[in-house]
């Protein structure tokens, strides 16, 4: 059954920077960049220095990041970053 939307949470070690509903995530994994979109499958990665976008209501925001990492189960997406200054 596909999703029409992933439930993204993105925590900083001071904040929560976002929290709620998104179409897309572009994610600076370990392995490289890549595409997260409702419906794709569990996984655990690592995150590189660079860009974190999300879309939301069509509207895309992004945090630069340093490091971090996500998991993604059942269309909720929980990514801890740590991000740069």
């Amino acid at each position: 059954m596909q999703h029409s939307q992933l439930i993204l949470k993105v925590l900083t070690p001071e904040a929560t920077v976002f929290e709620g509903d998104v179409e897309a995530v572009y994610v600076p994994g370990g392995a490289g960049r890549f595409e997260i979109l409702p419906g794709h499958a569990p996984i655990v990665s690592s995150l590189s220095a660079g860009v974190l976008k999300w879309v939301s209501g069509g509207t895309e925001s992004s945090l630069q990041v340093r490091s971090g990492a996500l998991m993604l189960n059942n269309n909720l997406l929980t990514v801890c970053a740590e991000p740069s200054e």
